[in-house]
């Protein structure tokens, strides 16, 4: 092989792995073949076209990390919001909450199968196959439903199990792939279908692939998609290559990671993840069916600052942002108080977006100094509105109260 047939080879494994031309270049012109071939998960050592190993090459990322907060369990990369400024979050910036290292799929192999008791022609189907049904692109917030689980602790006085998430598990982007119903139609979904379990390549996570189910009705629903790329680009590695589902408005684990297999039932699927895990369990939630609680499905309205926590700002006047979403519609109003939610301030500018999307909001504010602790509230357009406190469970999720963000003015 010539030198000068170099970049194009290195581009086609590159390309295959579902790297963007873009992380491509910079790869090759930081580090040559070696950061290029290190990214795919490629070995170095021997032969540069053998499969990349299943697992990811550096630390269980593909994605450089110095963008986030790297939680202690290995598997969560928070996003810092105060890094983003726009509507759409670039995926270099865009949060990561994985059950095990994120996978290295080899795309040429990869099949997704389509079974159960509820079709009628089960299907095995490839890449191609997928990219030859109706695309679709849509803007979506997605959020780990354990964002704000941190504040059980920092605001209640209650600490919740499992990682501690601040603010920054959300992020917001531009989806595209195909609708999961008409994936489901290939198979022949039956009429007495009642739920759709979406399973992961991700053996080392719970169950040997993070798995959870749908009922029918949000499987078909024609916003629910089976997402291949991202802002344009394909789907990268660490959010799922190279089919993920996405579900606006349910919380970030229903919309799994590295899609290999989708098993439709006629009667309702209990996994780990709708039982003992995704579920709210705690005095105000009794259990339902099989699980210790109330399963989690849904997202909740929320808001937060795009500032460090803590902060520290110079006194004078400051033009503050941050971002609200909610699944039940596009935010109608932000207010904000800097006196413990005894005033509450309106005048925010807003930056809505799309239907799913999130908003962004701004206003001034005069800092003076000392310690502050700044709460935003929003409310959406079907007058669903922050609560002034939450209800304690057992695994931190769905906190939604205004969230007092402390401030250092110098």
């Amino acid at each position: 092989m010539t030198n000068a047939q170099e970049p194009d080879r290195l581009w086609s494994l590159a390309n295959r792995r579902g790297m963007p031309r873009r992380r491509f270049l910079q790869l090759l012109v930081a580090g040559g073949a070696t950061a290029v071939l290190a990214a795919c998960g490629a070995d170095t050592s021997g032969d540069e076209d053998a499969p990349a190993s299943e697992a990811s090459p550096t630390g269980g990322w593909f994605k450089d990390t110095t963008p986030f907060i790297t939680h202690a369990d290995g598997k969560s990369l928070e996003a810092r919001l105060n890094l983003q400024e726009g509507l759409v979050t670039p995926a270099s910036h865009f949060f990561v909450r994985n059950n095990s290292a994120s996978v290295d799929v080899d795309l040429e192999s990869w099949r997704i199968t389509v079974e159960g008791d509820a079709v009628a022609d089960p299907r095995s189907l490839s890449f191609e196959d997928i990219q030859r049904l109706p695309g679709k692109t849509l803007v979506s917030y997605l959020e780990c439903a354990g964002n704000h689980r941190a504040m059980f602790d920092r605001v209640q006085g209650r600490a919740a199990e499992g990682t501690q998430w601040g603010t920054g598990g959300v992020g917001n982007g531009e989806w595209t792939g195909v609708a999961l119903r008409d994936v489901l139609d290939l198979a022949g979904i039956r009429d007495n279908a009642v739920s759709v379990l979406l399973v992961g390549l991700d053996r080392e996570s719970p169950e040997e692939g993070f798995r959870r189910a749908l009922p029918v009705e949000k499987a078909m629903h024609a916003d629910t998609l089976l997402a291949y790329g991202l802002n344009g680009e394909p789907l990268a590695r660490d959010h799922g290559f190279p089919l993920r589902a996405v579900i606006p408005g349910w919380v970030g684990a229903s919309n799994i990671k590295w899609l290999g297999r989708i098993v439709v039932s006629s009667e309702k699927h209990w996994t780990r993840n709708n039982t003992t895990s995704y579920v709210l369990i705690g005095d105000a939630y009794p259990p339902e069916g099989e699980a210790l609680g109330q399963p989690v499905t849904t997202q909740v309205i929320k808001s937060a600052l795009a500032l460090p926590w803590p902060a520290e700002l110079g006194a004078g006047s400051h033009r503050l942002h941050g971002y609200a979403h909610s699944p039940g519609g596009r935010i109608d109003r932000v207010e904000w108080s800097d006196d413990s939610g005894r005033t509450w301030h309106a005048g925010v500018a807003l930056a809505r977006g799309a239907q799913y999307g999130w908003t962004r909001f701004e206003f001034d504010w005069e800092a003076r100094p000392g310690g502050h602790a700044i709460m935003t509230r929003a409310t959406d357009v079907t007058g669903a509105t922050q609560p002034d406190s939450v209800p304690f469970n057992r695994k931190g999720y769905l906190f939604n109260q205004p969230v007092p963000h402390p401030v250092r003015v110098t």
